[in-house]
């Protein structure tokens, strides 16, 4: 990790905290979605380190869909055109749908996919995000479910990246302003 830690700041959530947080979603989401037929479906790349992690608290019966999604190409900022890229498999009726994602910025493209999910029949849709950015918000939607809120920097690491780089980082860090500008 000596080379991708010399591109970040500042450490703003330890692989510690992450353990704690997808304990604490996941026995909260356990108590929730009881009796519920729960699917959960990860919004790709970014939620897969999340996804993997938080789906091993719950500690229900549930079934697995992957989602890929892109408004972002290689910058830093949402272009605000929201692109699938990978559509679920799973028949969406009768379901209750969990959609994960690891970072809620502008909203626009879990705004997205929720509307085009509920359309589909679900019984249900709601929303973890592991991080959150509220300040950013250009859209309201409210998730059902945060880890925790982070600054308005560019965080990286634990699936997050940078042009598809750094998600590999075992925590979540701010970027060295002068790697993405």
């Amino acid at each position: 990790m000596a080379n991708l830690d010399g591109n970040i700041e500042k450490v703003l959530v330890t692989k510690e905290e992450l353990e704690a947080i997808n304990a604490r979603l996941g026995a909260q989401i356990t108590k929730d979605f009881e009796g519920k037929n729960l699917l959960v479906v990860g919004i790709l790349k970014g939620s897969i380190y999340f996804l993997a992690d938080l789906t091993r608290y719950i500690d229900l019966p549930l079934k697995l869909d992957f989602l890929a999604v892109s408004s972002y190409g290689g910058g830093t900022r949402s272009s605000g055109a929201v692109k699938i890229i990978k559509d679920i498999d799973i028949d969406l009726a009768g379901y209750d749908v969990l959609l994960v994602e690891d970072i809620l910025d502008s909203g626009r493209t879990l705004e997205y996919v929720s509307k085009m999910l509920s359309a589909r029949g679900a019984n249900s849709i709601s929303i973890v995000t592991l991080l959150d950015k509220p300040e950013r918000r250009v859209v309201d939607i409210h998730p059902d479910y945060v880890g925790c809120d982070v600054p308005d920097e560019f965080v990286v690491g634990y699936g997050l990246d940078y042009d598809q780089e750094y998600r590999n980082i075992p925590y979540i860090g701010s970027l060295k302003r002068e790697i993405y500008e």
